[in-house]
């Protein structure tokens, strides 16, 4: 495992299958103890955060560490000092920082100047916890995702391209449905083509993409920093909201994910949102145990811990 968690890439396919196997055993209450016992994590946060914080903050906690919150006001990253310095100086202090950005390649600086290890908590081009929880849901509830067909509709956006570089590591087969204005990173779609072509589908149609689909998903069509392209996104995504009529179209069992928060009557309707088939509570449940498994494999990369394996 690399030093920091900037990407699903930066996971091998055995990593990543590890990653969800640790989360569901220290989810079931067996687990590797206080593997950040004595240890500091910094939470340097430029975008508010209920999940994320959350989750991160309790985490470090029930593995035995102590969490240091730092709002966008406190740092200033870039602004008040570089983001080379503030990297160094928090270095000196933590063993891991978290960050929630906008800027992934501000988060890329920071984590090649760190000495700490750096987890990506959110940036404007990748959301990797999200879907790492999002994974292990699918594994609760379906066993594995082997096979499965996830259809993605809406807005291109962090979420999206994290599904990319997931199915890069995953059998399965996804299917993305945009409006062209809203495509994902063409580089990381490109990637996730040539890796995977006969599992990856781009379209514009949502019908395409949902028809017998395993897992159905969705996301807001308007991004934390982007206010002034609200009404022309809500156009542009009008015709991509998931409803009980796009919903039929998948198989009966379907799941229907959604990470939270939810514009409802957008994106997606209160009727799926809080129907039978919704798991967007679960998958908010399961951020906080996909990302204890993935700081229990940094610290065991840092401090060369070596526990027992789980057992599930």
């Amino acid at each position: 495992m690399r030093k920091d968690f900037l990407s699903i890439c930066d996971l091998s396919d055995q990593e990543l299958e590890e990653v969800l196997e640790l989360g569901a055993a220290l989810k079931s209450g067996h687990g590797v103890g206080k593997a950040l016992e004595g240890k500091c994590a910094a939470l340097l946060f430029e975008k508010p955060s209920l999940r994320t914080k959350v989750s991160f903050e309790v985490g470090v906690a029930q593995l035995g560490g102590t969490a240091i919150y730092l709002g966008k006001d406190e740092v200033g990253l870039g602004v008040r000092e570089s983001v080379e310095d503030v990297a160094r100086v928090l270095s000196r202090y933590v063993s891991l920082v978290i960050i929630r950005t906008f800027s992934h390649s501000l988060l890329e600086k920071f984590a090649a100047a760190a000495e700490a290890q750096v987890v990506n908590a959110l940036t404007d081009l990748l959301h990797p916890c999200q879907v790492v929880a999002d994974l292990l849901t699918i594994k609760e509830l379906r066993g594995s995702i082997e096979g499965r067909v996830v259809a993605y509709v809406g807005d291109g956006n962090n979420v999206a391209n994290s599904w990319l570089n997931a199915v890069r590591r995953g059998n399965f087969t996804l299917r993305m449905a945009t409006p062209a204005e809203c495509r994902p990173s063409a580089a990381i779609a490109d990637a996730a083509l040539r890796e995977a072509p006969e599992r990856v589908l781009l379209t514009q149609d949502p019908s395409e993409a949902v028809s017998g689909a395993d897992v159905v998903y969705t996301d807001v069509w308007v991004s934390m920093g982007e206010e002034a392209k609200a009404e022309e996104k809500r156009r542009l995504l009008s015709d991509y909201q998931v409803n009980a009529r796009l919903l039929r179209q998948a198989r009966p069992d379907a799941i229907v994910m959604h990470c939270l928060p939810a514009k409802r009557g957008e994106e997606i309707t209160d009727e799926v949102l809080d129907g039978p088939q919704s798991a967007a509570l679960l998958q908010a449940e399961n951020r906080l145990h996909a990302q204890k498994a993935l700081m229990v494999r940094l610290a065991e990369r840092r401090f060369g811990l070596t526990p027992d394996p789980p057992s599930v």
